[in-house]
């Protein structure tokens, strides 16, 4: 795919983005008040491998504005093939389009289990924020790593990650398209650590060696046509922050509803596209920072439509891509300054990501 602006490193959707390292306190504070109205920013993943010293040096000054005031973009020319793409969607799409029960056997037995099916109202990603919230009305369908590291103790908390994947019945595809789509996650996954390590002057291989036995999911969601009587307060998914390194979102190109939250406290309305992903920083990568890097509250409301009358269904598909298990997140040392000391005690990833999990369920 061709960037639409090959000349530019990065397409800031009509939004200025300073040139400096430091962003001046008052052209940041205008950077995120120009947001409250604005699209999300666009990234060429491209562009930044293929850039001089100086240009790279450029473009992760700017992502690290993005960062530290939205902490979302979305990202062009990231190298996934659209094969694998479509056929992760298409089996996702059949395997929705099942009845109840068909769906139900691929339910895990555990109610504590991260993988398999979850039925619609099946969670609550409100309550992750400490509220209480009604549930969502979607349903789930998630997986874990591929294979699990040799050489660790089997206790719970690594059986509660790298625990065998249920795989459905049907599509009889489903299991080796999902199997290729989450290996292109990883490569891409790992290529956007490396633009996030440079954003921070790191080492662009900083990252590594937390996601060499990492605990990363695949999901699909699927925001089904239901009918338009709510409980107070419900949303197709309630006002979350994700918990792990960063999100990449391969969104409906056709139903719109996600939202994020602007630093002015707005909802931007994120665009729908094809061929791209939604890229979003989580909570764990918020902490590596030190709390220079936002990871934002964003959430999935219905679609405007007819009173009275059922909305569209919407589909996506997510990777969450989380560090290893036993990574412990601490401050980087560059995020701590005079101005910033540490704000976080270290925690390990896999504990958080239970914690979180555990709430919503």
């Amino acid at each position: 795919m061709q960037s639409s602006q090959p000349k530019s490193l990065l397409n800031i959707a009509s939004l200025r983005i300073c040139e400096s390292k430091q962003m001046p306190s008052s052209e940041h504070s205008n950077y995120q008040d120009n947001l409250a109205n604005a699209s999300l920013p666009i990234v060429d993943l491209t562009a930044f491998f293929k850039t001089t010293k100086v240009e790279r040096r450029e473009f992760a000054a700017r992502v690290d504005d993005i960062c530290q005031s939205i902490g979302f973009l979305v990202m062009t020319n990231h190298g996934v093939p659209k094969s694998i793409c479509d056929a992760a969607w298409s089996s996702a799409k059949l395997f929705f389009n099942q009845s109840p029960k068909e769906k139900l056997n691929a339910r895990s037995e555990d109610a504590g289990c991260p993988r398999g099916y979850t039925p619609i109202e099946g969670e609550s990603l409100g309550k992750t924020l400490g509220v209480e919230a009604p549930p969502d009305r979607k349903e789930t369908f998630s997986i874990g790593p591929l294979e699990a590291p040799v050489g660790h103790p089997q206790n719970d908390d690594f059986n509660f990650f790298y625990g065998s994947n249920i795989w459905p019945k049907h599509p009889p595809e489903f299991r080796s398209v999902w199997s290729e789509y989450y290996g292109a996650m990883e490569e891409l996954g790992a290529k956007i650590m490396q633009m996030l390590a440079a954003a921070l002057q790191l080492d662009e291989n900083y990252f590594v060696e937390y996601h060499s036995h990492h605990i990363s999911a695949l999901r699909t969601q699927n925001y089904p046509s239901l009918p338009s009587d709510t409980l107070p307060g419900q949303l197709r998914a309630g006002a979350h922050s994700d918990y792990g390194s960063v999100t990449i979102l391969n969104p409906d190109p056709s139903v719109g509803g996600l939202e994020v939250k602007s630093p002015t406290g707005n909802w931007i309305k994120a665009p729908m596209i094809e061929d791209a992903f939604i890229v979003n920083l989580g909570d764990l990568m918020a902490r590596w920072s030190n709390d220079r890097w936002v990871s934002t509250l964003h959430r999935v409301v219905e679609p405007e439509g007819m009173p009275g009358k059922s909305v569209q269904c919407r589909q996506s598909i997510a990777y969450f891509m989380n560090p290893n298990y036993d990574a412990m997140i601490s401050a980087i040392p560059t995020c701590v300054v005079a101005s910033n000391k540490v704000r976080h005690s270290p925690i390990l990833a896999g504990q958080y990501l239970i914690n979180k999990f555990k709430v919503s369920n």
